[in-house]
């Protein structure tokens, strides 16, 4: 058995590197942490038509999906290349309707998903109150900024009427913020708890792919500048201590990579929390990499390598912490 990724799978991923550089995604991103969210609509669109979110999305709702090796692969560029927006949590309401869907109760896929699958409609998720993710946080990301905010509290799926003061993570461009409680009950019963927790698998997928995208984009600029800073009369990236470090920090990425692909291809949750552990310390081993390297200069918001400094860490944390990840694989394994 190969888990080699296909020709198509890597068309795919070229096809979205593609689109992603021609975007300006670090200008779209800052944009998104400021007043300005159209570029990232503008970007949102772009992915739409290259058919992003419909990889979660059934084909009954006019997806193709769903289908998480293909998005693991989609993820990594939008890491790579940093685009703002509640991207997973877009794709964890997908799977939580399209889960709800499968378990009896199609109304809320009917409404909601044509829209997410087409990119017309953004949305993002908070999860709160069921054993099955009762280690997630009760903030929804970019709440003020989503065209949609669900929220499942227990055993019950709500349509929140909008949300509380946004607070600021690390990553100016990961907006949060409490749902506003009330709304339209979209639906109830134990089915709503099961597509909670198939709704978290997915956001760890993406998320670790995310993970590992960042990750490899700020290792690319730092060989980069590795390679043309000077000291001494000597490019900085000929020093042992230097070569050590970048080659450290892709041995992390690197390993990480398969247990992504893997977990992509099982979908469990013992393999999906090692692929989270192992992509979101990867991606922070890069970044810390990254900013000893840069030196002074790496702390300079005007330097675009910021942009991907910021996101490493509330990746790593988001979905699944690095503690609760290991505790789930040794629950699951042992």
């Amino acid at each position: 058995m190969t888990f080699l990724p296909t020709d198509e799978q890597r068309a795919f991923a070229r096809s979205l590197d593609a689109l992603l550089t021609a975007s300006d995604t670090p200008a779209a991103a800052r944009a998104w942490a400021g007043d300005d969210p159209g570029p990232g609509r503008a970007l949102w669109g772009r992915l739409a038509q290259a058919g992003v979110w419909a990889l979660a999305v059934p084909e009954e709702y006019d997806g193709v999906g769903p289908l998480p090796v293909e998005l693991a692969h989609a993820f990594v560029e939008v890491g790579r290349h940093a685009v703002p927006g509640p991207a997973v949590e877009t794709v964890a309401t997908a799977a939580l309707l399209g889960e709800l869907a499968r378990l009896g109760d199609p109304d809320p896929a009917k409404r909601l998903l044509p829209a997410l699958a087409a990119g017309e409609r953004t949305a993002t998720l908070a999860l709160t109150g069921t054993e099955a993710v009762r280690h997630a946080a009760p903030y929804a990301l970019d709440a003020d900024r989503a065209d949609t905010v669900l929220v499942v509290r227990g055993e019950q799926l709500w349509r929140a009427p909008g949300h509380g003061p946004v607070r600021v993570s690390a990553d100016p461009a990961r907006r949060l913020a409490r749902p506003a409680s009330g709304g339209e009950l979209l639906a109830e019963g134990p089915a709503v708890a099961a597509a909670a927790g198939r709704a978290r698998h997915w956001a760890m997928l993406a998320t670790a792919a995310q993970s590992l995208g960042v990750g490899l984009a700020l290792l690319d600029r730092t060989v980069a500048y590795a390679r043309q800073r000077s000291q001494f009369g000597t490019p900085i990236g000929a020093f042992q201590a230097v070569k050590h470090r970048l080659a450290d920090t892709l041995l992390a990425l690197e390993f990480a990579r398969p247990l992504l692909f893997g977990a992509a291809v099982t979908m469990t949750a013992g393999d999906l929390a090692a692929a989270k552990v192992a992509t979101g310390e990867a991606g922070y081993t890069a970044a810390r990499t990254a900013l000893q390297i840069h030196g002074a200069i790496g702390y300079t918001e005007e330097l675009p390598l910021s942009v991907w400094l910021r996101k490493a860490r509330p990746l790593r944390d988001a979905w699944g912490d690095p503690a609760t990840c290991r505790a789930a694989v040794l629950g699951a394994y042992s």
